[in-house]
């Protein structure tokens, strides 16, 4: 059999991959529990729920897409930052011309 070759690729150890899932879980039951029991309501559920997602997103970079980690991690960083920006973009436009079109009546 053919053994893999590492490339210069750097790969999470076991314990890393253990703590982004166990963060990941827990970033996920919150939000569930606080809706589920109504424990918060209106915006601060919102801005909970919203605060739990960004989290959850950060644990994702770092933890399994190792955005921290590699040669040129400058370059991972900012695709990341252009992807936000075109999200933002769209969201942000789309949200702009659903306000439009919804106060033309």
């Amino acid at each position: 059999m053919a053994q893999h070759e590492n490339h210069g690729e750097n790969h999470g150890t076991f314990k890393s991959y253990v703590t982004g899932f166990v963060l990941s879980i827990i970033l996920t039951i919150i939000p569930l529990v606080l809706v589920m029991n109504h424990i918060l309501t209106g915006t601060a559920l919102v801005v909970t729920i919203m605060l739990m997602a960004v989290a959850q997103l950060f644990v994702q970079l770092f933890f399994f897409m190792h955005i921290r980690e590699g040669e040129k991690p400058r370059y991972n960083v900012q695709a990341l930052v252009l992807g936000a920006v075109i999200v933002f973009t769209i969201v942000a436009g789309s949200m702009w011309i659903m306000t439009f079109n919804s106060q033309v009546q």
